[in-house]
């Protein structure tokens, strides 16, 4: 039974409402912090507060940057969620003093925090390609190419803690679907460092492409780039919640409290609801099973460097799974077989990335059944430090419990270790808080961290 995350946005998104609603349901605090913290970007600390939105009670998310002495609200006043400043959260740049604060950073720049910072490999490659379709948006609306965007905004401290904190989140939570409401954008006029522009910004249009928007009784932005970005980045269709049985809910705080309306991000995580009461149950008495969809085509003629990259956008663009195999092609050319798995409605947006960035001139789908263990990431403190594992269940029994390679590899060079061993004390730490028979017998201390 698949796990499943839904974003109601009855009041908009933007970067810092999701990781408050994030942190909300559950996601540790001190592990954010620290995967945080391993970007080096300087004397800047995050808090997370309780506070009130319309007598609802939520997270706030906040960065403290001592350096410019400022909180993520606007430097003059004008709140966050009215603002939407390219840079993800809505927060400094529709002000141009506080832009001209922002470091100038590059892509290459980011990526190289990226590469810096605590996520998984997959992880840092999704970050990065967030990044990449902000830099993409910002170029096509003031038609440059990408390496000329001026990136004050998109590279902001609060942008980047945003993206990675935001992926890091959605590695912890674990879900095998995710869906997204129709989005309130709000209405109104907003400041920006480009000058004053309708709601939604264009950047937030861009952003949004086909996905479902409206605009309610609040006038004001809701949705920033970066809000726009998570939902279209993340979210495999949109529509009603699904049926699930919720396990955690979170609620996201933005900056202003109006008295109507809760200015807030809620989050629901759960399993999928048991498919005989819904209707879809296409497994057998042994297990359910989901549909996807598997989109395949051979490519014998591609500079093989693009191969990682095509593999990075894929998955930004909302693929489960993209792995490649070499095959032996017509005319006795090696070639290799591209395979990406994929919920159905993902299909043809992710057959317009195959063309648009490989050589193939055609492709094949079909849909089959998946069937998944439930899984989720459980932080295990070592004698050598902390290392999460990737713990999967079938009907509430530990069928497997992985730690991250990741996270044994730096943990095996920080204390002149080999990896194997870090591995075996990650393990032994790990049956040691769990003396459930059933779940000691089912870990596994084997490299993990991989998609299913």
């Amino acid at each position: 039974m698949s796990r499943v995350l839904y974003f109601d946005c009855f009041s908009g998104i933007s970067g810092d409402m999701a990781l408050g609603a994030m942190l909300d349901a559950g996601l540790p605090f001190e592990d954010l912090k620290r995967a945080l913290g391993s970007l080096a970007l300087g004397d800047a600390h995050v808090h997370a507060d309780r506070v009130l939105r319309a007598g609802v009670s939520a997270i706030k998310f906040r960065v403290h940057e001592h350096q410019h002495d400022r909180l993520h609200e606007h430097a003059h006043g004008v709140a966050p969620q009215q603002a939407h400043a390219h840079d993800s959260s809505a927060r400094h740049s529709h002000d141009p003093e506080s832009a001209a604060h922002q470091p100038h950073r590059s892509l290459p720049d980011i990526y190289g925090l990226i590469d810096r910072s605590a996520l998984s490999e997959a992880g840092r490659g999704r970050a990065k390609a967030l990044f990449q379709r902000l830099a993409e948006a910002e170029a096509a609306i003031h038609q440059m190419p990408v390496d000329q965007v001026h990136l004050h905004e998109v590279g902001a401290l609060d942008s980047i803690i945003d993206i990675v904190g935001i992926v890091y989140a959605m590695e912890w939570a674990g879900a095998d679907r995710i869906v997204c409401s129709p989005l309130n954008v709000g209405g109104g006029m907003v400041h920006s460092a480009h000058g004053l522009f309708p709601v939604p910004a264009p950047a937030t249009v861009k952003l949004l492409g086909d996905a479902p928007v409206y605009s309610g009784a609040v006038q004001k932005e809701l949705v920033t780039p970066t809000g726009a970005l998570i939902a279209t980045g993340y979210a495999g269709s949109f529509g009603p919640m699904p049926a699930m049985s919720v396990e955690r809910v979170g609620y996201g705080a933005g900056d202003r409290d109006d008295p109507t309306t809760p200015n807030v991000l809620r989050v629901f995580i759960g399993r999928e609801a048991a498919a005989a009461d819904v209707g879809h149950r296409v497994g057998g008495a042994a297990g359910e099973a989901e549909r996807v969809t598997v989109i395949e085509c051979e490519i014998d003629d591609m500079n093989p460097q693009i191969f990682g990259v095509v593999m990075d956008r894929l998955y930004a663009s909302g693929a489960l799974e993209v792995f490649y195999i070499p095959v032996q092609m017509k005319k006795n050319r090696p070639g290799t077989l591209l395979t990406v798995i994929a919920s159905p409605d993902r299909r043809a947006q992710l057959a317009d990335v195959i063309f648009r960035e490989t050589t193939t001139i055609g492709l094949r789908h079909y849909d089959v059944d998946r069937e998944c263990l439930q899984r989720e990431i459980v932080a295990v403190e070592t004698p050598i430090g902390a290392v999460r594992f990737k713990v999967s269940r079938r009907d509430g029994r530990v069928m497997n419990a992985v730690p991250e390679f990741e996270d044994c590899a730096k943990l095996a060079v920080a204390n002149n270790l080999p990896v194997k061993e870090v591995q075996a004390i990650a393990a032994n730490a790990y049956h040691a808080g769990r003396p459930d028979p059933s779940a000691a017998s089912a870990g596994r201390a084997a490299p993990g961290g991989e998609r299913s």
